[in-house]
């Protein structure tokens, strides 16, 4: 009789002191939250309206919608179940704890290189730090074959690399390689940013890897992900360090303004990240030599905005630009710094594929508030109002005027990404409404 009670109170000092290993220093915490929004999770793991982490997001992908999961610590429909070799192994190495391989929408080719500490920190804020919902997951609506997981593991084995920690190099700048691990790793900038193959595999994940890592993407969700490289028309090659610092932190500077995914990354993560690591990426990132070092720098040339100071709109698609253009980016193509961007000499204008450019005029964009830039400003859509050939003069007008030389696109392009986008048709006025910002 005298042993029940021993072992009642040794069970209640062993579940006090299981329960007290469990809880989190601060200060783990407040770094996993850190790394969280350095890796922007939020993004994508939470639908338009949802509960943060929640998932339910659609993503397109070439093959069908997938939809994000729940991550918060619900024990039944998130991770709340997850050990910390549950969750390592689905963030590092692609493989869900039921063991099948998941679709590489999740970035784990690039999470391979985080090291494990920052790991322990995110796996703590996630289990402590993030409010459970129960939100069951969403089926993909993959078409079968390409819904079967089997293939995913062959792809997993042929172009994720090997889980390893990421370590500085001795005798290198820091500071450098600090933007080294926060570009390839955690902020898996090439998911969007880098080419794919035949396979959908970026066809490179590191700097070392060659010059098509961050050389930009194909359309993706009507969106480019521009270059990110030191290219003179396509690249960052005129940006100083403290631009693309500005850039991050708010999104905008003297010559442009975020829009499309971009924008979502901004809000959501770099606005928050330190200024040594935002000037860590932006040093990285200069560092990258040109993809194309062959092509000419850019150099304005003031022909056209001559011409139009002088009432001569003869260039086609010149009076539609005057007509629903001018007002905010100016006849000279200069924009006005930080509300509305520039077109002349543009990297998003100048790039082989217009669809980025197509795609605002369509359907507008909004430049988002951000803690130290909390104006925001909206392009309306111009669907409802220019059919697919006056779209195109107009993208053909901007990408060849004030020093642009970029390739024409026709009306049949245009047709193709208005049947993609939910649009308002031509004709059809917008709701005022529909144009508020929705971050």
């Amino acid at each position: 009789m005298k042993l029940i009670p021993y072992l009642f109170g040794l069970s209640a000092l062993l579940a006090l002191g299981a329960s007290a290993a469990e809880t989190a220093d601060p200060e783990l915490l407040k770094k996993g939250e850190y790394l969280t929004r350095a890796g922007d999770c939020v993004a994508c793991h939470t639908a338009k309206g949802g509960q943060p982490f929640a998932g339910g997001l659609p993503m397109e992908t070439p093959i069908g919608t997938l939809f994000s999961t729940n991550i918060t610590p619900d024990r039944e429909t998130g991770i709340g179940a997850y050990s910390f070799e549950d969750f390592d192994l689905a963030v590092r190495h692609g493989i869900a704890k039921q063991g099948y391989t998941l679709y590489p929408a999740m970035p784990y080719p690039s999470y391979a290189r985080v090291t494990e500490p920052d790991m322990r920190a995110l796996y703590a804020y996630f289990m402590q730090g993030v409010a459970p919902v129960k939100q069951a997951n969403k089926d993909s609506a993959i078409p079968w074959p390409l819904s079967m997981r089997l293939p995913l593991t062959f792809w997993r084995w042929a172009f994720a690399p090997a889980v390893e920690d990421f370590a500085l190099a001795g005798g290198q700048d820091p500071l450098l390689e600090r933007g080294a691990y926060l570009v390839d790793g955690l902020g898996h900038c090439g998911a969007c940013h880098t080419p794919r193959g035949i396979g959908m595999q970026e066809k490179a994940l590191s700097a070392g890897d060659g010059p098509d890592f961050l050389a930009g993407s194909a359309p993706l969700e009507g969106w480019i992900a521009k270059s990110l490289r030191g290219d003179h028309r396509t690249g960052i090659s005129n940006w100083s360090e403290a631009e693309l610092v500005q850039f991050l932190r708010t999104g905008r500077t003297d010559r442009t303004a975020v829009f499309g995914g971009m924008s979502e990354v901004v809000v959501h993560s770099m606005q928050y990240m330190t200024d040594a690591d935002l000037t860590a990426i932006a040093r990285y990132l200069k560092s990258l030599p040109a993809s194309n070092p062959g092509a000419p720098a850019y150099a304005y040339d003031d022909q056209v905005s001559k011409a139009l100071y002088h009432g001569d709109d003869s260039k086609t698609g010149a009076a539609l630009y005057v007509d629903n253009c001018a007002a905010c980016h100016r006849t000279d193509g200069q924009g006005y710094a930080r509300v509305f961007p520039a077109l002349a000499g543009n990297p998003v204008v100048s790039g082989d594929d217009a669809t980025s450019l197509i795609h605002i005029v369509l359907k507008g964009d909004t430049l988002p508030a951000t803690h130290q830039a909390p104006s925001t400003f909206t392009m309306p859509p111009f669907s409802w109002r220019l059919n697919d050939q006056q779209v195109a003069d107009v993208v053909n007008f901007i990408r060849s005027s004030w020093g642009n030389q970029a390739s024409p696109v026709n009306a049949e392009q245009v047709k193709h990404l208005r049947a993609e986008l939910d649009v308002p048709a031509l004709g059809q006025i917008p709701d005022p409404h529909a144009l508020a910002p929705q971050h």
